[in-house]
């Protein structure tokens, strides 16, 4: 990636009377909020959050889940916020401006983000998929009369729900809702050897979603700006529709009992704080890029600082608020079908297409309360995606500036992702496209790989350029300095945590397999460690690039490239200084 950038910034250009378009700033504080609110509350808050909450402990979750959210959580959020802002630049040339021997740090996060784009955007294709037919006079998961159905379907609903029938499920009948899934809109195949026909209606769902994020996108700040204000706003209205609606459905205290009930013993399993520090980097979008180039684009006197502290607490505050919307539900399902909750609960994908469809059947008017679910997972998702996208766009433009803020050329730029993405997109609409998804979810956007990154950011804010120069920076932006403890984090609390989280997860490692049963060919697996090292590979390859290409011996070039670029605000202030005083002098 970081030779295709060399490429496209040394093309040779005719002479032109084109100028360089201005980099912009958000026109107010609301856009920059909400674009933020948008880009980190989306389908993990919703699908992930409540299904760890109540399987490590239910209240109980909440002591690791705060421990990581005040030590790693809010101290990364106010790290990449303030780096944007005080830099002026998005992920790759906010770190060539502090430290450049680390600047492929920045390549590695917009690679994440780049493969992240093409897998995320699939579950919009699936959601719309289900917004559509959501329109029909009857849901078609709702009976077994569909060509897609076999002879073993059976309408959960019409039956009595004791646990002969949920035997009887697991051993030779299946449900009309699982079948609409596994086999109308995936149509899935026996293995990822298989790849299968392309799903035709789920790659023009999947076109549709690369056409909404582009026009989202294609005027940089100003469009993403105004499309916030309802792509953030609508799901988290959809969220307390769907809320008010559960808690009034019988039943639903039962869920919610589940989902917070304390099971302190659950705080002895390591697995548990794991995840607790692992859903922190998910729902906060730590590590890829997207704070910093939103907040690249603030004023630089604007109190970024004290914005990260509120919006940890907005971000944490709907993952925990979407708990109890899914769980009142889930609630009313297991005591309408006479089944244990812990049946019904699921996480990922089978929260979203199976369990959650299954329960709005069991709603009066089906239809409505459909289109309200898929309406607002679509929009959780489409922030998040168009966010990514605008943060690889804007790192390619920071970089090369004068070669891509002229005429179309951002239009042109922006185009060519989407269409590249739109192409491999293709093959995660297939039959055997959800094989192909597992593996970019466990591989590239895993926990390991955002530990990584989260121990190289810290390390160098903290031990390269320094906390306490940082903290200065801060306080030359927002007039006060950050609290003491936010300085220690950064120094010791995120890479030791981090670190042992790393180390934790790689001795635990088993091969991944698809749902507990499928076992991947040894080269499926080699193609996930591929993809994870393409990005972190971006690290040590551009350090010894710039070690490469300096001048001097070992140790002259290693701190040359770590010295802060001389255009940093703080730092010109400090050059004028030093001459005025050398001047003074003579």
């Amino acid at each position: 990636m970081a030779g295709s950038l060399w490429k496209l910034c040394h093309l040779p250009t005719k002479t032109t009377l084109q100028s360089v378009k201005e980099r912009g700033k958000w026109e107010s504080k609301k856009e920059f909020i909400l674009s933020v609110t948008g880009a980190t509350i989306g389908l993990g808050n919703v699908w992930r959050f409540p299904y760890l909450c109540y399987k490590n402990g239910g209240g109980a979750f909440f002591i690791p889940y705060s421990l990581f959210l005040v030590t790693c959580g809010i101290p990364m959020f106010i790290l990449e916020t303030s780096l944007g802002q005080y830099t002026s630049q998005a992920g790759i040339m906010c770190w060539r401006k502090v430290c450049p021997l680390f600047e492929g740090l920045g390549y590695a996060s917009q690679m994440i983000i780049f493969y992240a784009s093409i897998s995320y955007i699939v579950v919009l294709a699936w959601a719309f998929l289900y917004f559509f037919a959501s329109f029909s006079g009857e849901l078609p998961w709702t009976s077994c009369n569909n060509v897609w159905n076999t002879d073993h379907c059976v309408v959960i609903n019409n039956c009595n729900g004791s646990a002969n029938w949920t035997s009887s499920v697991n051993a030779s009948l299946s449900s009309s809702v699982l079948e609409f899934w596994q086999r109308r809109v995936l149509n899935i195949s026996t293995g990822i050897e298989t790849l299968g026909n392309i799903r035709w209606d789920l790659s023009l769902c999947l076109l549709l979603s690369w056409i909404i994020c582009y026009f989202c996108v294609w005027k940089g700040v100003r469009s993403t700006g105004k499309a916030t204000y309802f792509t953030a706003t609508f799901p988290l209205i959809m969220l307390v529709l769907l809320f008010l609606r559960g808690i009034t459905l019988p039943g639903a205290i039962h869920g919610i009992k589940y989902y917070l009930y304390p099971n302190p013993a659950r705080l002895a399993d390591p697995q548990v704080w794991i995840d607790a520090g692992t859903q922190i980097f998910y729902s906060f979008a730590l590590c890829l890029g997207f704070l910093t180039t939103l907040g690249s684009y603030n004023k630089y006197n604007n109190d970024c600082y004290r914005d990260s502290f509120y919006l940890c607490l907005v971000i944490s505050g709907s993952s925990f608020f979407s708990g109890f919307a899914v769980f009142s539900i889930l609630g009313y399902m297991s005591q309408k079908q006479g089944v244990d909750i812990s049946i019904v609960a699921e996480s990922g994908p089978g929260l979203i297409f199976i369990v959650y469809p299954q329960a709005i059947t069991l709603l009066p008017w089906p239809q409505f309360w459909s289109m309200c679910f898929f309406s607002m997972i679509i929009f959780l998702g489409i922030d998040s995606q168009f966010v990514g996208l605008e943060s690889i766009v804007t790192s390619v433009s920071d970089v090369c500036p004068s070669r891509i803020r002229k005429g179309y050329r951002r239009e042109l730029l922006l185009l060519l992702i989407c269409s590249c993405s739109f192409m491999f997109g293709l093959f995660l609409v297939s039959e055997a496209g959800i094989y192909i998804l597992q593996i970019f979810d466990h591989y590239v956007c895993s926990g390991p790989t955002l530990l990584m990154m989260a121990i190289f950011q810290s390390v160098i804010i903290g031990w390269i350029y320094g906390a306490e120069r940082f903290s200065d920076n801060i306080r030359d932006m927002i007039g006060y300095k950050p609290l003491t403890l936010i300085k220690y984090c950064w120094l010791y609390a995120i890479p030791l945590l981090c670190f042992g989280s790393f180390v934790f997860l790689l001795l635990r490692y088993t091969p991944m397999k698809f749902n507990n049963s499928y076992v991947y060919p040894w080269w499926a697996y080699s193609i996930g460690w591929c993809l994870s090292l393409s990005s972190l590979s971006m690290i040590p390859l551009n350090m010894v690039w710039k070690l490469a290409k300096g001048k001097g011996t070992i140790w002259e070039r290693l701190k040359t490239s770590s010295q802060p670029a001389d255009d940093l605000p703080a730092m010109s202030r400090e050059i004028e200084n030093e001459e005025a005083s050398l001047t003074e002098r003579l």
